[in-house]
């Protein structure tokens, strides 16, 4: 919250104690975002291209998921991210 500015090729990660459905929103942040659904296996099972500053609209994994990922708008496209990708946390 309250994000204006996200430095090239850095996110924030959010880190769940159990897997389930999660939503995210853009309220009071600033820049566009492109959010990263990761279930427990670690796999990108969904994919939020370039959310909105400021936007009030939910938006739902769909599925259960550990962790949400998000990186500067453009920036999933940019990697050529894709569903089924994994994140390996070291």
């Amino acid at each position: 919250m309250h994000v204006k500015i996200l430095p090239e090729h850095t996110g924030m990660l959010f880190i769940y104690p159990e897997e389930r459905m999660r939503a995210m929103w853009m309220k009071n942040t600033y820049i566009s975002l492109d959010l990263l659904f990761i279930d427990k296996n670690q796999t990108i099972i969904k994919i939020h291209n370039d959310a909105k500053p400021l936007n009030l609209k939910s938006i739902s994994s769909k599925l259960k998921v550990k962790w949400v990922l998000e990186v500067n708008g453009g920036l999933a496209e940019e990697l050529e991210i894709k569903l089924g990708d994994k994140i390996i946390f070291l």
